[in-house]
């Protein structure tokens, strides 16, 4: 939105700096920090006031009953920080963030609308899988229509093997439309399924997100892009300023999430920041280094993953409890610990996916 004021640079060389996207990102990550930090405190109230308490799992640890009736559905901050840091600082003509705004409210309705059931019925287990699975699809194949139809390039329907740049395969309309659903769905899902300790999703979702934001910047740059041999995305730079929103307004929701927590962010938070993530690895073509960045998230799902598989199988469980940080829980773990150390383990591998721009 304040874009346009780039338009008077030439009366007021000062204004020259709203061209710049690395200026309008720090200023959209500053605006959803601030957001967040001067809108949580009121909606905390807000939502106990609402008695908008989170039910607690019955068959979860035992340490976590004493969280009962704390106010959940907090991610409602996070999206309207984001969207609103979006709008003020983006460029309002590139499709890509229209795309991501339109799959963090769609995903995030879904997630609203699952806490809502929560909330009024105090059960914790929501909106069936199905309705959920019905929705998120319907968001996740809408989303890789719109990105295969923007693309203006050839290079942005490819799929990239991270440390083979060499390698790089034609998806197709149908390919890449699936693949955008998978990365998309799978995302959303994990992110979900990793926020159930104070802080344990917030800060590695501003670690990916920050991750993301450097693809994002070197793919929409043709010849950064072609110095490291990335596909060039035409648009994609813009993409920086939506990832840098997404930091600050996480950051700023950790300030109130840390523990002990005063708020949760709840599904409507969890399901659209995952699918938020996943719709820029889409973007700039970057599905597999999401898994490595994101791999804390990907292991939780697996853990999830594999005990109901084997459970079924067996009768038996291969964790202590699933998700995996309700295994280190029982083991002996403080919540703490777990949180602090999965956030080193997120940052080693967020590393480690920046090194797949210069290693081939």
């Amino acid at each position: 939105m304040l874009l346009w004021l780039a338009k008077f640079s030439n009366w007021f060389s000062v204004l020259n700096v709203f061209h710049y996207t690395t200026f309008r990102a720090v200023m959209a990550a500053l605006t959803a920090l601030a957001f967040s930090l001067m809108l949580g405190p009121w909606t905390i109230r807000k939502l106990t006031a609402l008695k908008a308490g989170q039910a607690i799992r019955s068959d979860g640890p035992q340490t976590h009953l004493v969280k009962a009736g704390t106010p959940t559905m907090g991610g409602v901050l996070i999206l309207l920080s984001i969207t609103f840091a979006t709008l003020l600082w983006g460029n309002p003509s590139n499709p890509y963030l229209w795309i991501l705004i339109g799959v963090l409210l769609g995903t995030g309705a879904l997630g609203f609308y699952d806490d809502w059931r929560k909330v009024v019925y105090k059960d914790p287990n929501g909106v069936s899988a199905k309705f959920k699975m019905v929705w998120q699809t319907a968001v996740a194949l809408a989303a890789g229509a719109l990105l295969f139809y923007v693309a203006r390039s050839g290079a942005t329907n490819i799929l990239i093997v991270p440390f083979f740049k060499q390698v790089a395969l034609p998806l197709g309309v149908v390919g890449f439309v699936v693949l955008a659903y998978f990365t998309i769905v799978g995302t959303s899902n994990a992110v979900n399924l990793t926020d159930g300790l104070d802080g344990l999703a917030a800060f590695p979702v501003v670690l990916v997100a920050g991750g993301l934001a450097v693809f994002a910047y070197v793919t929409g740059h043709v010849k950064f892009a072609g110095y490291l041999q990335l596909p060039f995305v035409p648009g994609a730079n813009e993409v920086v300023v939506f990832c840098a929103a997404m930091c600050g307004a996480c950051l700023g929701f950790l300030w109130f999430n840390a523990a002990p927590a005063q708020v949760f962010m709840g599904d409507v938070g969890a399901l659209a920041l995952g699918a938020a993530l996943g719709t820029v690895a889409v973007i700039v073509r970057q599905e597999f280094v999401l898994v490595i960045m994101g791999g804390l998230f990907v292991v939780e799902a697996l853990s999830v993953m594999l005990q109901v598989g084997w459970y079924k199988k067996t009768k038996k469980r291969i964790f202590l409890m699933a998700p995996i940080h309700h295994h280190y829980e029982q083991k002996g773990w403080k919540e703490t610990q777990v949180v602090v150390r999965f956030w080193i383990i997120t940052i080693v591998l967020v590393l480690i996916g920046l090194s797949t721009l210069k290693i081939r």
